[in-house]
């Protein structure tokens, strides 16, 4: 881990944070959130900040810092981060993924670096700074680190936000996770795809291998999986405008399970697809056309989900919404470019969203490659820096929103 930084003492006291947080362990499938629940008990010590802890399921406690405003009756802000990270395969690293080894040109590698520790201390760190010269919040700040996030959340948010301590946190607004941008703009994420995982059980007519069988559920599957795979492929061959990833369904088949020998016709197979719905898709008329290919692939062709997500909820992006006003002058302050999209994949926003709270997806990561759950993840320092004096603009903007009307 060794770096000239550590050798001269020079490195900045954020990085270093950074880097010890990127450490720890919490990689699925066994993620040592113990070692999170202490380094985050550390620095609510140090930030001076009463902290909670919720265990939602067993092992699953999700950790809440409060920072109580001056005006605590008003709705308050939640700065919303996940502890766990998704696994790595090493041998394709040029470093220890729980290294974090720091590169001549400050380039941090590790598990998290993106996705998204770093956004976690640049909370901690703008939090910090905010306290130091003697700001204080009108409205009530929530820091609310989670687990289980990258699993589906269901022993996380997803469960969290139906349980009263939840809703005694009386969220006006909340901040989430967003995407790194290659370019000098910065992503700004007001709505999810819903995803859909579904299996097609596809029965059929067995036999012996050398025979022509008939009604075979090989035959089945592939109707059904050209169907739905050929459709979309269309579709988005067969369109000018210019779309982003959030605006599309993709369709794509992930498992196939059937067969038990290479001379035996098997009565039934079954395949799976992995599905991303944007918010403009009606998911009634969406579901009804799966059920109506289900009908022409054969006789007794059949699905079900292992995960459905039917909210559409987005987050407003007009001007004149106050929250949505607060976050995005505070940036144009800062002369950053925001380009607004539906996040592609899923976050736990989605659930804060689906309770009737705004959220944003916001990592301030420009001019960084989208390294997500990608080999060799890294962010460079001089970035993760830029983004704690982003927090320290953006936060007290939003924690300084006028009194709405239901709030009067």
């Amino acid at each position: 881990n060794w770096t000239k930084d550590d050798e001269d003492g020079g490195e900045d006291p954020s990085v270093s944070l950074f880097r010890d947080y990127l450490r720890l362990r919490t990689v699925h499938p066994e993620p040592d959130y113990d070692a999170a629940l202490r380094f985050l008990d550390r620095i609510a010590e140090e930030l001076e900040l009463p902290l909670k802890k919720i265990e939602v399921f067993p092992g699953r406690v999700i950790s809440i810092m409060t920072w109580e405003g001056t005006n605590p009756t008003l709705k308050s802000i939640l700065l919303n981060s996940h502890t766990d990270v998704v696994p790595v395969y090493q041998e394709h690293w040029k470093y220890d993924a729980f290294s974090a080894f720091k590169d001549a040109e400050g380039n941090i590698y590790a598990r998290g670096s993106q996705d998204m520790k770093c956004v976690t201390i640049q909370y901690i760190q703008a939090v910090r700074r905010l306290k130091a010269r003697g700001w204080k919040p009108t409205r009530t700040l929530h820091l609310m680190f989670v687990p289980d996030e990258e699993v589906g959340g269901y022993k996380g948010m997803e469960t969290f936000v139906k349980q009263p301590e939840f809703h005694k946190l009386n969220i006006g607004f909340a901040l989430d996770e967003g995407l790194a941008n290659p370019t000098d703009a910065f992503t700004v994420f007001y709505g999810e795809r819903n995803p859909w995982w579904i299996t097609v059980h596809c029965p059929g007519s067995p036999g012996h291998g050398s025979r022509f069988v008939e009604n075979t559920a090989a035959e089945k599957l592939l109707h059904f999986g050209l169907f739905f795979i050929i459709t979309f492929s269309l579709l988005r061959l067969n369109t000018s405008e210019c779309f982003t990833l959030g605006d599309v369904t993709t369709v794509n088949m992930t498992m196939v399970k059937g067969g038990v020998a290479y001379n035996v016709i098997p009565a039934e197979m079954d395949v799976s697809f992995d599905l991303r719905i944007p918010p403009t898709v009606n998911l009634q008329e969406f579901e009804r056309q799966i059920k109506q290919w289900c009908k022409e692939a054969g006789e007794d062709v059949t699905y079900d989900f292992a995960q459905k997500h039917m909210n559409q909820n987005i987050t407003s992006t007009d001007e004149s919404d106050p929250w949505w006003n607060a976050f995005s002058a505070s940036c144009k302050e800062m002369n950053m470019t925001l380009k607004k999209e539906i996040f592609p994949a899923a976050t736990d926003s989605r659930f804060i969203r689906a309770v009737g709270i705004p959220a944003i997806g916001f990592s301030p990561m420009n001019r960084t490659p989208i390294l997500l759950h990608d080999h060799n993840e890294y962010l460079n320092e001089q970035v993760f820096l830029k983004g704690i004096s982003v927090y320290e603009r953006i936060i007290p903007a939003l924690a300084s929103v006028a009194a709405l009307p239901d709030e009067a």
